[in-house]
């Protein structure tokens, strides 16, 4: 794994975006932020928001979560999440690659209860950690692979 690549995970939902990013060796995924959505079906603001942030930290690549069922079929929130793929590669020109983000949700929890976060703030946290999750779960698997393409 040559070379340094800054790569941004996302975990994209109805109201918000979870936003993750690692560091150039692929060590650790760190969570960043939350966006705010104000429509399920309007993305111009959320773009405009992920694009900003690719700018700032030098993303050469996206990690963004696939919410398949439990069974691994692909419903309604997976064709959804395709678009989302499709409008950020269109407005970004970065790869923007697709992770199985099935219990990222509860682990995320899991992670918050360890570190002592107050149950009643879960909601504050959990997109952005599930974003760290999904990324940290891509990273990962390229580290088994012995790649990051």
């Amino acid at each position: 794994m040559a070379g340094a690549e800054t790569v941004l995970g996302l975990d994209f939902g109805d109201k918000t975006v979870g936003v993750a990013i690692s560091d150039g060796l692929f060590l650790t995924a760190q969570a960043l932020e939350t966006i705010r959505r104000e429509r399920i079906n309007k993305w111009r603001r959320t773009l405009a928001r992920i694009e900003e942030i690719c700018k700032e930290r030098g993303v050469q690549r996206i990690v963004l979560g696939l919410p398949k069922g439990l069974d691994g079929i692909e419903g309604e929130r997976c064709a959804l999440t395709r678009e989302f793929q499709e409008a950020l590669t269109k407005r970004l020109g970065l790869p923007v690659e697709l992770e199985d983000e099935r219990f990222t949700t509860a682990a995320s929890e899991r992670v918050l209860k360890e570190t002592g976060v107050a149950p009643r703030s879960f909601k504050t946290y959990s997109d952005m950690v599930s974003a760290a999750l999904i990324l940290d779960s891509w990273m990962e698997r390229r580290r088994l692979e012995g790649t990051k393409e």
